[in-house]
């Protein structure tokens, strides 16, 4: 007999450590290949690390709730044979991409544990892993119809990917989602239409608060308390460090875009055909940004301590909005070397991905400046926080037809203009307001000078 250690992987460039948070198997337990072992969290993942051998569990190394580095080994399991002549195996780190890829599936999923669960799932001779058990939890779905549900696993076992695959196939429905996840909202009126708003129950995937969740403010309970989800809670301490972190400064520009706006419509039929892609503004907006740091590299730094580090490579992330409310920023690495079509091809697959939780853990890490497009929810512009430790964030705001001023050596005249607002937040304590001023111009100079004959 020899035993394997089964060890933390790798789940990115910054990530060091992870929560243990349920162990799966007990000790005298049968193992098989890739079945998952144990459970961990850390600020950006929360996933099932599986097995890479057949075996059983001879020892647990760790408890729940204590930290893990990478590397370590959490568990020892006892397999048939030698594996390499040796007696004990001592993996590395660097698992294979199989179980890399296993450990960075469940990209931002939350696994909130509720005091009232809708639904009581120990009423069951079939497995569910912790993880199976909380999205069904989350999305309402009776232990009726989870047993109904076909596994994929060894011996039938209900995955990850299968209980979402039966959710995203809209095979759960008004019937399967309890009246435990019932609420009512507000339909959004103008304030001149504020005395025909209308409340209208609806269906949705929230927990029912416990009453000692029912805030003392409203002793009739017609308020709603919504416990923040662990990727939310970590989202506002950021915000808030960053805050206290860096000195907060913005700097506006009014950005002429008519031949952007020309360009696009002119070739995005074109595009799609060529390449499978939709052609957004996005890219071409990641394509100014790119250059502009090019032109900066001084606003592609990061701080240390009392060190700056300028980074080497640009990898622009690009804040994304999450089905659930969240954020999450997936990042362009070396954007400056992508062409535009490159950079359509990357923004759509991440943005499609990062609405899909699909994201692997090293595509949000390494970012070295950000952009958030505001303009997609209306907002005309913004004063953004910094995505530490980062010093600069653009957003970017809604695109709009205004009257302007056209200068020419005729004279000037009034016309119909394609405009838009870009907010430049940079940190005050390294980077002063001549820079910060500058590189949005930059931006700003390379979309107004958009060749409206420019071939893809």
């Amino acid at each position: 007999m020899s035993k394997f250690e089964l060890k933390l992987p790798r789940m990115g460039e910054s990530v060091a450590e992870a929560t243990l948070t349920t162990w799966l198997k007990e000790v005298g337990d049968t193992i098989e290949m890739d079945d998952p072992v144990f459970e961990i969290a850390t600020d950006k993942v929360d996933s099932e690390v599986p097995s890479e051998v057949e075996g059983i569990l001879k020892e647990k190394l760790f408890d729940i709730d204590d930290i893990i580095k990478v590397g370590e080994t959490v568990a020892i399991i006892e397999i048939e044979g030698g594996v390499n002549g040796a007696e004990t195996v001592n993996k590395s780190t660097e698992v294979s991409k199989e179980t890399v890829a296993a450990v960075a599936e469940t990209i931002s999923i939350a696994k909130e544990a509720s005091s009232s669960p809708l639904q009581d799932y120990s009423d069951t001779e079939r497995f569910y892993s912790p993880l199976v058990k909380n999205i069904a939890k989350e999305e309402g779905i009776s232990i009726a119809i989870l047993d109904t549900i076909e596994g994929t696993g060894k011996g039938g076992r209900v995955t990850k990917n299968d209980i979402l695959a039966f959710i995203k196939n809209g095979k759960v429905s008004g019937s399967v989602v309890t009246p435990e996840t019932k609420r009512t909202v507000v339909e959004p009126v103008s304030i001149a239409d504020e005395s025909k708003a209308v409340v209208t129950p609806i269906v949705a995937n929230a927990k029912k608060p416990t009453n000692d969740q029912v805030s003392t403010m409203s002793p009739s309970g017609s308020d709603e308390v919504i416990e923040m989800s662990r990727m939310g809670k970590l989202i506002a301490k950021h915000m808030v460090d960053s805050v206290s972190t860096s000195a907060h400064v913005q700097s506006f520009i009014e950005v002429d875009v008519t031949n952007v706006v020309n360009w696009r419509m002119k070739m995005k039929d074109t595009f799609e055909k060529m390449e499978g892609e939709k052609l957004t503004f996005t890219p071409i907006f990641m394509e100014a940004v790119a250059k502009a740091l090019k032109k900066y590299p001084m606003m592609n730094i990061s701080v240390d301590g009392d060190k700056v580090i300028k980074k080497k490579n640009i990898n622009i992330g690009m804040a994304a909005a999450l089905p659930d409310g969240n954020l999450i920023v997936p990042v362009i690495k070396n954007a400056d070397r992508l062409n535009l079509v490159g950079m359509a091809k990357v923004v759509n697959d991440l943005a499609r991905r990062s609405r899909e939780n699909g994201l692997k853990p090293d595509e949000i890490q390494e970012g070295t400046y950000t952009v958030t497009n505001v303009g997609t929810f209306g907002s005309v512009f913004g004063t953004p926080i910094i995505n530490q430790p980062q010093v600069g964030i653009l957003a970017l705001g809604a695109i709009r037809k205004m009257p302007a001023v056209i200068e020419t050596p005729e004279g000037d005249f009034i016309g119909i203009r394609s405009k838009m607002y870009i907010s430049h937040s940079y940190d005050h304590r390294v980077v002063n307001g001549a820079l910060g001023s500058m590189f949005a111009k930059a931006v700003a100079d390379y979309l107004e000078a958009w060749d409206i004959n420019r071939e893809l």
